[in-house]
């Protein structure tokens, strides 16, 4: 299960830590420090979203 986890966190990841940063953006906040603390706030996320996502896809089997 850990490596299905790894893999869901590549794309469950980027895609949160996008939407972190289009949401920072779109907050007006254009410097560097919130557009990192955002991305790393959304890659941080998803690691429990993964895990999630894998543990539902295991059960389905």
């Amino acid at each position: 299960m850990i490596w299905l986890m790894v893999i869901l966190h590549v794309f469950i990841g980027s895609t949160l830590a996008g939407s972190f940063v289009i949401a920072a953006l779109a907050m007006g906040h254009d410097t560097l420090a919130p557009i990192l603390i955002s991305a790393a706030a959304g890659f941080a996320v998803a690691f429990p979203v993964s895990w999630v996502v894998a543990k539902q896809l295991y059960r389905a089997r």
